[in-house]
């Protein structure tokens, strides 16, 4: 008997189309699924579960500094929110806190200060996530009576760039060097966050001096990495960690948590290796 070479073309090539069509319905529905962004409150309770988002190793000892951190009673009123999609994923996070707590050199009353916002994933700003996280910080804002919110930006590394503030109508209040700092008043009578002068400070650190918080999961790491590469090559580094809002606010780096000073002059504000020593 004859096979009908047609009649077996016509009979496999639907088969073979509704097997694409069910893979490319499968992956319509799984990018479906992924926009699906959930935001989840981080709290002492869900901290080492849910992470700190900055560093996935939970094994890290900045990781577990950071927790510890997280959970000092110094940091009342400290929010911290990862958005996700519904697998799970992480897409962004934004940590806040009132503004008289701020591990930054401003002086703010009645504030809500963000100390960071990121985004790793590229999607996520086209769907604006990093526009969502603020809008919930601010609505918090409002409901605790909050004058409104601030935040620190720059060009420069380990900081956000005020864009997307200048897109949530946020105005800058102060300047100074790189740092510019940003507010969104909710009462145009309150006063304007200030920063407070970090660099009258500089002169007071005689020698090489590194300062650090856990503020900053990658903080550790890094002191670390500098205090071998400064007993490997000789070098006396006085390390000095901030352990209050206060010392931050009134230290000699514009970052805050973070600065390696030798005699009197800031050589950098933010994490950095050890090729600085060398």
């Amino acid at each position: 008997m004859q096979t009908n070479v047609n009649n077996i073309i016509n009979f496999r090539l639907p088969c073979v189309c509704l097997f694409f069509m069910s893979e490319i319905c499968v992956i319509m529905a799984i990018n479906e699924i992924r926009k699906e962004i959930r935001i989840i409150d981080v709290t002492r309770d869900n901290i080492a579960e849910m992470g700190i988002f900055c560093i996935k190793d939970k094994k890290a000892p900045g990781f577990k500094q950071k927790v510890k951190w997280f959970s000092h009673k110094l940091n009342k009123g400290l929010r911290m929110k990862i958005a996700t999609d519904v697998l799970g994923n992480q897409l962004g996070f934004i940590e806040y806190i009132p503004s008289e707590l701020a591990w930054r050199p401003i002086k703010a009353d009645n504030y809500f200060f963000i100390q960071c916002i990121a985004l790793f994933v590229k999607d996520a700003k086209h769907k604006g996530l990093g526009t969502r996280l603020i809008q919930i910080c601010e609505e918090e804002a409002k409901q605790e009576n909050k004058s409104g919110v601030c935040v620190m930006c720059s060009n420069g590394p380990w900081m956000v760039s005020k864009t997307i503030f200048e897109k949530c109508s946020y105005a800058m209040s102060d300047q100074h060097g790189r740092y510019e700092l940003m507010v969104k008043k909710f009462k145009k009578i309150n006063q304007n966050p200030t920063f407070i002068d970090w660099t009258k400070r500089q002169a007071s650190y005689k020698g090489w001096n590194l300062i650090y918080s856990d503020q900053c999961p990658w903080h550790e790491k890094s002191v670390t990495v500098l205090k071998k590469s400064a007993l490997d090559s000789g070098i006396d580094l006085k390390v000095m960690k901030l352990n209050t809002p206060k010392e931050v606010q009134n230290g000699p780096s514009g970052f805050g948590t973070f600065g390696l000073i030798k005699d009197g002059k800031l050589l950098e504000d933010h994490v950095c290796s050890l090729g600085i020593l060398l």
